[in-house]
């Protein structure tokens, strides 16, 4: 069988080997042999118990639950450190912005562990990218689609209207897709995997831009989608690519 060419990415690192979004988590993504780790970042909440994008510590976590109980979450800097460090020469980053407002400083701080050049800026929001490309044109950016907060064909009382949404989803994510990359809004798509169709992704490559694949924890999908022509997959457990 010939080797895959899709890059290899790991989800939080590689979050069902370690803990996502640690230290531990990198390094394992690591020694799996990725070509890049995803991460997420959020501003710690205010007194008020709410989001506090300008002042609030920068975290790696996917969501305010990750912040509660268990092990203090680890700082953006900490994080780019350790992945700025020689180990990790020539992996790339991406960075999952999970709300708007704080971007700027997201890039202030990977200007200063020299880690623009390796890096890809993700999000749900368009204006977050709007922000990022004015600020710092040398960051590509990656457009994630859908904005969701649960896999909702996964419910029994949800299942049946998801799929009809999926299907619509489909049909007009395309179109969408190559305008979004033809105007430089994006130079990439993240895409569910359930969004993903061979129309999609020669739609993307058609439009100069990549097509990335969220989160596929399923090696014989891996595959499917290598023979697809997507530009990556981000998976939970990247000894899935071996």
């Amino acid at each position: 069988m010939p080797a895959m060419t899709v890059k290899r990415i790991g989800h939080k690192g590689a979050d069902l080997i370690a803990p996502g979004n640690t230290l531990a988590s990198f390094d394992a993504a690591l020694a799996a042999g990725v070509d890049m780790i995803e991460f997420d970042v959020l501003p710690d909440l205010g007194a008020d118990g709410r989001p506090d994008v300008a002042r609030g510590r920068l975290l790696l976590a996917h969501d305010y639950g990750d912040l509660r109980g268990g092990e203090p979450p680890l700082g953006l800097g900490d994080g780019l450190a350790h992945l700025a460090a020689q180990p990790f020469d020539g992996i790339e980053l991406d960075v999952d912005l999970k709300l708007p407002g704080y971007e700027l400083r997201v890039v202030d701080a990977l200007r200063a562990h020299d880690l623009v050049e390796r890096t890809l800026i993700s999000s749900t929001h368009l204006e977050s990218l709007a922000r990022v490309r004015a600020y710092e044109p040398r960051l590509r950016l990656g457009w994630s689609v859908p904005r969701a907060r649960r896999d909702y064909t996964t419910s029994a009382l949800y299942k049946l209207p998801a799929f009809a949404v999926l299907q619509l989803m489909r049909s007009a994510l395309p179109a969408r897709a190559a305008a979004a990359l033809r105007a430089g809004r994006c130079d990439a798509l993240m895409v569910h995997w359930r969004l993903v169709t061979p129309r999609l992704v020669a739609t993307i490559a058609a439009a100069g831009g990549e097509c990335y694949v969220w989160t596929v924890d399923d090696a014989a999908r891996i595959r499917a989608l290598a023979a697809m022509g997507v530009t990556g997959v981000i998976t939970n457990d990247p000894r899935l690519f071996a």
